[in-house]
């Protein structure tokens, strides 16, 4: 914090969501389920891909990691946001605050061109499929996994760096129900103009850049699907992108949402409304998307629960 005639803040108190007290038992067990199913779901999705061989595989390599940031991100939150339900003072640590925000920003932004990698994936295995195994190397695939991780890192540490570094008056409370970095905006008694550029330009790059490498990539897996002569063929190749594009939308639409909008339609409670979305929901949807619509999944569930079955009756 910088020097000044300040009022050290050491802690942030948290607005939270907005509800009706009789519904507090309701919400709680709303959203445990949500994060139970998360975890269950994603670690399942990890759990499958390691033990079928069968999903070895390029494709389940990268949503194995999906997996992963899905439940690192919602994890940064939701253990703090079920435990403030029952908290009258909702509190935490400035340094606890800094570091909220500094995993959650690189995990979102770690998923955003993680999808990107994973639309490059598609890109090669439909229009060069006799080439798939040898462009999608081992090496290239830890290249492509490598990649958004330190996307993430130079993301986060630029803005969440920048944010903390500036002095904080003294009121202390966020309305929000986490760290997030443009409500505590509000509570840095500096010029945060550059700030806020910086925000706008990193939040954009990561959702411009990562969208544009999935636009680029599906527009030619479109012209590829097109050229596909059989409308079998053309179910098949399409199916196996249906579930990577019913995420990228989802996840990019509530991002483009929140952090690269224009200032003038900014409302921090409506933030908070659709943060609950991609910090609860999103990360449980994914792995229902992909294997709900995903053929190789279900039957690798089926193999697995068939192994199960035989090992207990043994």
């Amino acid at each position: 914090m910088a020097n000044g005639n300040y009022t050290r803040v050491t802690e942030f108190i948290f607005v939270g969501l907005k509800y009706h007290p009789k519904l507090q038992v309701a919400l709680f067990v709303l959203f445990l389920s949500f994060y139970l199913f998360n975890l269950t779901g994603n670690l399942g999705m990890i759990f499958l891909i390691r033990i079928d061989a069968r999903l070895h595989t390029p494709m389940y390599f990268f949503l194995s990691h999906l997996s992963f940031v899905d439940i690192s991100f919602s994890s940064v939150v939701a253990p703090k946001m079920l435990r403030d339900f029952f908290e009258e003072r909702k509190t935490i640590s400035f340094l606890g605050c800094a570091l909220q925000q500094w995993f959650f920003g690189f995990f979102v932004a770690t998923e955003c061109f993680l999808l990107a990698s994973m639309a490059y994936d598609r890109y090669v295995a439909i229009c060069n499929p006799l080439l798939y195994s040898v462009a999608m190397s081992q090496r290239l695939c830890i290249q492509l996994v490598s990649g958004p991780y330190a996307a993430g890192f130079t993301s986060t540490m630029t803005h969440t760096t920048g944010a903390f570094r500036l002095p904080f008056c003294g009121p202390n409370v966020i309305n929000h129900f986490f760290c997030d970095i443009s409500p505590l905006f509000t509570l840095i008694c500096a010029d945060i103009s550059v700030n806020k550029i910086v925000l706008f330009i990193m939040a954009g790059s990561v959702l411009v850049f990562s969208g544009l490498i999935i636009i680029i990539s599906y527009i030619y897996i479109l012209i590829a699907i097109l050229r596909i002569r059989s409308a079998e063929g053309r179910r098949k190749a399409f199916s196996t992108c249906s579930s990577h594009l019913t995420a990228v939308s989802i996840l990019y639409g509530t991002l483009f949402f929140i952090y690269v909008r224009p200032s003038a339609s900014f409302s921090l409670d409506l933030n908070k409304v659709v943060s609950v979305f991609y910090t609860a929901v999103i990360p449980m949807l994914n792995p229902l998307i992909y294997s709900l619509r995903n053929k190789e999944v279900k039957d690798a569930i089926h193999r697995t629960i068939a192994k199960i079955k035989v090992s207990i009756s043994n």
